[in-house]
């Protein structure tokens, strides 16, 4: 088939390695979000996935809106049989949906019908679920809502992050994406409507999403700090100034904190939730880099008593 693909950041870029790796298909052009401010200069910066089309000598769309006349001018003189898509960033009209014959193919980091929206794999994470995968479905005007080719499967670590998941998941998932295709092409492959029941909703995770609250259990305090990582990243005040948390697994052997105490040793730093307590292991104190947390709290020199996620 003759495909154009749809994706921008760097997850998406193993699915359209596939693709480009593949014998039966050609990748005529990509499909990405246009140039955006990066750095300190805030220098205009090509999406991951327009950068590796390049390299690849493949023409790159960048429509401001997907429904731009002069986009849908050009898809429709490429002609493509299908557009695959990985994390693209917009929403696309029916106009746009109804040019390639066999529709709009994404490839969606869950198991469809859970977790539809922008952040499934963090909401896998703070939900605590033990398994999650990815799925390909044909796209239709609702969200994530299109009948399903097929999926796979990944184990949720009890140690992952949102960012070492999605990783897994994205080379998993380029695999389906490739097989998807062979299947549409071929015939084998028929998209099956999704189940009513079992449907999930994962809408974007802002920062005060990610704001820790001390009462809640340990488990719920390590889930939002893995789940916003590493974005948007999870957060707590110290002092009256933020400081992110990167790493508190829960520490059962330690009681006796009250919420958001904190219990400072030489290389050791313990905090009191709504059960046990954390163990507070990497820290960012604001304008500054990583550090272990030990290292921090020698340097703020902890007092008796103090607690974080006070003003």
């Amino acid at each position: 088939m003759r495909l154009v693909f749809a994706g921008t950041p760097e997850v998406a870029v193993p699915a359209l390695d596939a693709l480009l790796a593949s014998d039966r298909h050609e990748v005529v052009a990509v499909v990405t979000r246009p140039d955006a401010p990066a750095g300190r200069g805030r220098r205009l910066v090509a999406s991951p996935v327009a950068e590796r089309a390049e390299e690849a000598g493949i023409e790159v769309l960048k429509p401001a809106r997907p429904r731009d006349p002069d986009f849908l001018a050009r898809l429709r003189e490429i002609a493509p049989d299908c557009c695959p898509v990985v994390a693209y960033g917009a929403l696309l009209p029916k106009a746009a949906l109804d040019i390639p014959a066999h529709g709009w193919v994404n490839l969606h980091f869950s198991l469809l019908p859970a977790w539809r929206g922008a952040a499934p794999v963090q909401h896998a994470i703070l939900a605590g679920d033990e398994v999650t995968g990815a799925s390909t479905f044909l796209i239709e005007e609702g969200l994530d809502s299109g009948p399903v080719f097929g999926v796979v499967t990944e184990e949720v670590r009890p140690t992952d992050t949102s960012g070492d998941l999605l990783t897994r998941l994205a080379f998993a998932g380029s695999g389906l994406l490739a097989a998807t295709m062979d299947g549409i092409e071929d015939g084998s492959l028929k998209a099956v409507p999704q189940p009513a029941e079992g449907v999930s909703l994962a809408p974007k995770i802002n920062v005060e999403d990610a704001r820790i609250d001390w009462s809640a259990p340990a488990l719920r305090v390590d889930r939002v700090v893995r789940g916003c990582a590493p974005a948007p990243g999870a957060w707590t005040v110290f002092r009256g100034e933020r400081l992110k948390v990167m790493s508190a697994p829960p520490a059962p052997g330690r009681d006796g904190l009250a919420p958001g105490e904190i219990a400072a040793a030489k290389n050791s730093v313990h905090v009191g939730t709504g059960s046990h307590a954390v163990e507070l292991q990497w820290v960012q104190p604001q304008g500054k880099k990583p550090m272990k947390a030990a290292d921090w709290a020698r340097g703020v020199r902890i007092a008796a008593g103090e607690r974080l996620g006070e003003a």
